[in-house]
């Protein structure tokens, strides 16, 4: 078990980031990041545009290390940009690709399968600017399936890894 912190969570009801990048994201609220999200069990987190959606059950949930956020290309770069939905200080969550973890925001642990990783688009260039496609290689963040309902809030949070690579199992 480990602390980390909850730095960022984002919940978007909307597909801002659909087409051509060279469009612009289409418009929507001005701020999608909330101080906490309700987890729902293979459904996703309530509110958002992948919330219960067959296709993106795998992937419902993108968990994202604040250390691989590109503020070296835009300072003020966060989830809004990257449109994933849990932002972790702390964690190497990339190299977690098939452990199921648990992350618990002080109201009980809510476990994930960590799924697959979550590659950048053409889009991080034109959200962050250029080059953040590229400076997302490899750590983009993961996707992740939803094992338990839970809460998940802004602060500090306890992290353990349940299954896997670095569970040893």
């Amino acid at each position: 078990m480990s602390e980390v912190e909850v730095r960022q969570l984002l919940v978007s009801s909307a597909h801002r980031l659909a087409g051509r990048p060279s469009d612009g994201p289409a418009p929507g609220p001005p701020d999608e990041r909330v101080e906490r999200v309700e987890v729902r069990r293979g459904l996703g987190l309530v509110g958002d545009r992948y919330y219960a959606r067959p296709a993106h059950r795998d992937a419902a949930v993108t968990l994202m290390a604040a250390a691989n956020l590109p503020v070296e290309i835009d300072p003020a770069a966060d989830l809004r940009h990257t449109r994933r939905n849990v932002l972790l200080e702390g964690v190497d969550i990339d190299s977690l690709v098939g452990a199921t973890i648990a992350l618990d925001c002080g109201s009980g642990p809510v476990e994930f399968a960590v799924n697959r990783p979550a590659r950048p688009c053409a889009w991080m260039d034109v959200t962050i600017g250029p080059g953040a496609q590229r400076a997302l290689r490899g750590k983009g963040g993961v996707r992740c399936t939803p094992l338990s309902d839970g809460v998940l809030a802004l602060g500090p949070a306890t992290f353990r890894v349940l299954r896997g690579k670095a569970a040893g199992t």
